[in-house]
C-alpha cells in the first residue's frame, strides 16, 4: 500500500511511456517475452498457457523501487501481486519470523485474489526491479478470460491437496 501511496503522492514519478522517472537501478527494459518467461515461473501461474500468460504480461507493469521501500505493510489491504524480477526483499510475518526473497520469487498472491489485508511486512533490502499486476486489472482479465479462472482453480486446489497430504498420511 506504501507503494501505492508514493505513487499517488509522487514521489514515485512516471515518464508519459508509463516508465517510473528517475535514477534507473537495472540496465534495460523488460520485453514482453521476458514477462511471459518471468510469469512461467510463477507457482499460482503454472497451470496457465502461453496465451494466457501473454494476457497476464499485458496487464503488468515493470517499475523499479529504491532500496528501505516498503511494499507491503501486515494489516493493510492488498491490491497488488509482487515479482521480483532484480534485487531482493525482506519479508517479516512476526519480529521472529523473517525471510528474504530474491529474483523470481513473488508476494502479493492472496491480495491478488481476495483483496484481503497482507499477511506480511515487506521491505527493499536492495534497489528492486518488480513486475507488477494490480488487482482491479487481473479482476478484469479473470472476467474476459473464463478459462483462465479454471487454470487458476486447477492449481489452487492442487496446491491445497499437497498441503494437506502431510496431515493425512
Amino acid at each position: 500500500m506504501e507503494l501505492v501511496t508514493r505513487i499517488l503522492d509522487g514521489s514515485i514519478t512516471y515518464t508519459p511511456r508509463g516508465e517510473p522517472r528517475g535514477r534507473s537501478f537495472f540496465g534495460g527494459r523488460i520485453s514482453q517475452d521476458d514477462k511471459i518467461d518471468r510469469l512461467e515461473d510463477v507457482g499460482l501461474l503454472s497451470g496457465c498457457s502461453r496465451r494466457q500468460l501473454r494476457a497476464i504480461a499485458r496487464i503488468s507493469e515493470v517499475i523499479e523501487v529504491p532500496a528501505a521501500s516498503v511494499l507491503a505493510r501486515a494489516g493493510q489491504p492488498g491490491e497488488e501481486f509482487f515479482l521480483i524480477l532484480d534485487g531482493s526483499a525482506r519479508v517479516e510475518v512476526s519480529p521472529r519470523k523473517r525471510s528474504r526473497l530474491e529474483p523470481g520469487q513473488y508476494f502479493g498472491e492472496m491480495s491478488l485474489l481476495d483483496g484481503g489485508p497482507r499477511s506480511a511486512s515487506v521491505t527493499a533490502e536492495t534497489p528492486l526491479r518488480l513486475l507488477v499486476i494490480k488487482r482491479r486489472d487481473f479482476t478484469t482479465l479473470l472476467r474476459e478470460a473464463p478459462e483462465l479462472t479454471q487454470s487458476l482453480l486447477a492449481t489452487l486446489s492442487q496446491r491445497v491437496r499437497q498441503a494437506e497430504a502431510p496431515l493425512t498420511d
